[in-house]
């Protein structure tokens, strides 16, 4: 019975996979249909099976779609303000041309906190086109550190959606997962961007001219300030981690729970919405129509991420009520098995074959999930943070961040092969490393 309900569970992913890449269905669909023939062919009752979903896609979805619509429309108000094109210009303008590429990255690290990575490309490339024209030097070397600090950070830093779905998922404390996640990212990132970038732009030197999608110039007067900019992207940040760390910054109970309340995301990101509507919306000039439609526009985008975030959330309950969570984790037991390495290789196998990072990290949370829930020791922030640096490995054709680097780039195909997909390969294997360490100290 036990290897049935292993081969299931693998035919399972397999329709997952088959239904992103071949059939072109939405991850949506592909995850529903998988978990029910995965309900349907483990014997589950009939009565069981819809009620099982829907009880796993509320689970993962209570919680988290106030948070991802919050950080999108923060993020959405730093771009359209110019907060974000301001803060580039500041690590721009501190750097010299040695420190460039590490100016680069930091400016993708800062800006990629609260935004997409599809739009922390648009805020920054203008600017990368512009240094690349005005210093002659290798575009590459400009790019990549500012992909990889945006990349990283959307792989597995909260708000961002991945992040917060395995968050949900492994009931993780998300506090955690940022602190962690920026101990990993940090030192990643700088290895697979401006180093990775001064060894590659020696071999790789881009034939055509960059491709960009043309962006609003801004007079750098009407930007906002660069302490504003910081202040608004660090704002959820600073909350989120004074709401982990409460307990140990008073011994007054009341204190502790309000600072537990602020610093709860919701809450967080919701102070941090506002107070970035008076300071890059009102004070600078949008009116309230025009905050509107920003609001609007943001929120739009985020119904795909939702929709296949709480099918992951269903896949995961189906796993459980069919049983085949237990063979997992009694095979796990049984073989020593860390759950971050089964974490991180299953991420990585469905990043490969879907090509998609969400439901590279939704599936395989739901696949670790169960199995982990009555473990002991095991760092839960960390399994966030190993299944999250899965899901960026190797991104190929059939991503869709493969075909936007390329494009705005201007990068043949083998190009983009030997520059992003060597970088997110790198990020990948780097920060799962880290992890490793980590979780031998923490």
């Amino acid at each position: 019975m036990d290897a049935y309900l292993l081969i299931i569970t693998l035919i399972a992913i397999i329709i997952v996979i088959l239904g992103v890449s071949l059939f072109k269905w939405h991850a949506f669909i592909s995850l529903t249909v998988a978990s029910l023939f995965l309900a349907i062919f483990s014997g589950m009752s009939w009565d069981k099976i819809v009620t099982g979903y829907e009880t796993g896609v509320g689970g993962a979805l209570g919680h988290l779609v106030g948070i991802l619509a919050l950080g999108t429309i923060l993020g959405k108000m730093l771009a359209e303000s110019g907060g974000g094109l301001s803060i580039a210009r500041f690590f721009v303008r501190i750097s010299g041309e040695k420190m460039l590429p590490w100016a680069m990255f930091f400016a993708g690290f800062i800006i990629g906190i609260p935004v997409f990575f599809e739009v922390g490309i648009l805020i920054l490339l203008p600017l990368v086109i512009s240094i690349h024209k005005a210093s002659n030097k290798n575009l590459l070397l400009i790019a990549l550190p500012a992909i990889a600090g945006l990349s990283i950070v959307h792989g597995i830093i909260p708000p961002h959606p991945g992040a917060i779905a395995a968050i949900s998922i492994y009931k993780a404390n998300m506090g955690k997962v940022l602190l962690y996640g920026l101990i990993v990212a940090i030192p990643s990132g700088l290895i697979a961007g401006p180093l990775f970038a001064k060894l590659i732009s020696k071999r790789v030197v881009p034939q055509n001219a960059p491709k960009f999608i043309e962006v609003e110039e801004k007079d750098p007067k009407s930007l906002p300030g660069v302490g504003l900019s910081f202040f608004i992207v660090l704002l959820p940040v600073v909350l989120l981690l004074l709401g982990t760390f409460a307990k140990y910054l008073t011994s007054n109970v009341s204190a502790q729970n309000v600072l537990a309340f602020i610093g709860s995301p919701l809450v967080a990101l919701l102070i941090s919405v506002f107070i970035a509507y008076i300071l890059l919306g009102l004070r600078q000039g949008m009116n309230r129509d025009a905050i509107k439609k920003f609001t609007d526009e943001s929120i739009l985008p985020v119904g795909s991420i939702i929709i296949i975030i709480g099918a992951g959330g269903g896949f995961k309950q189906i796993l459980i009520d069919s049983g085949v969570a237990n063979v997992i984790g009694g095979m796990a037991h049984h073989f020593s098995l860390s759950p971050l390495i089964l974490a991180y290789v299953i991420a990585v196998l469905i990043r490969v074959a879907t090509g998609s990072a969400t439901v590279a990290l939704t599936t395989a949370a739901g696949i670790v999930a169960p199995i982990v829930a009555h473990m002991t020791g095991v760092n839960l922030e960390l399994l966030v943070i190993a299944t999250g640096a899965g899901s960026l490995f190797a991104s190929h054709v059939n991503d869709a961040g493969f075909w936007m680097v390329k494009e705005y780039l201007g990068l043949s195909l083998k190009e983009t092969f030997k520059t992003w997909t060597v970088l997110e390969s790198i990020l990948s294997v780097v920060a799962f490393a880290i992890v490793l360490v980590l979780n031998a100290f923490v």
